[in-house]
């Protein structure tokens, strides 16, 4: 089927936070879209690496020794295996890209880890 993708109305079907949406695959590969703010919890990915591409707002992503804040347009890779913990002082919309099956919070089930392969 080809029909194309408005990120803006994909966006405005959800308003909860750290609760990643898919909205297209690619091969193995889900691209999704989620709302940050406020701080979430540091968790890693031992098999793969992941994408955050921040589309408006600004975030930080902390890492042990150091942190990376990026702003809109601004795309950073966390490489697999690496504990990092994302936050966002005011609201800030994200595309991840990761492959079929991850889920948020990695190895670590808490309060903050979401329903997985949700569909807008």
């Amino acid at each position: 089927m080809k029909e194309k993708i408005n990120l803006k109305e994909k966006f405005s079907k959800f308003s909860e936070f750290w609760t990643p949406k898919v909205i297209a695959e690619m091969n193995d590969y889900q691209f999704k879209l989620a709302k940050f703010k406020d701080d979430f919890t540091w968790h890693k990915h031992d098999d793969t690496d992941e994408v955050f591409l921040v589309i408006e707002g600004e975030m930080v992503i902390e890492f042990r020794d150091s942190e990376i804040a990026l702003a809109e347009g601004e795309m950073f890779v966390v490489p697999k295996g690496v504990e990092h913990k994302p936050s966002a002082r005011a609201e800030c919309k994200v595309l991840l890209v990761e492959p079929r099956g991850v889920i948020n919070t990695g190895e670590r089930v808490d309060e903050l880890t979401a329903e997985n392969d949700v569909w807008i």
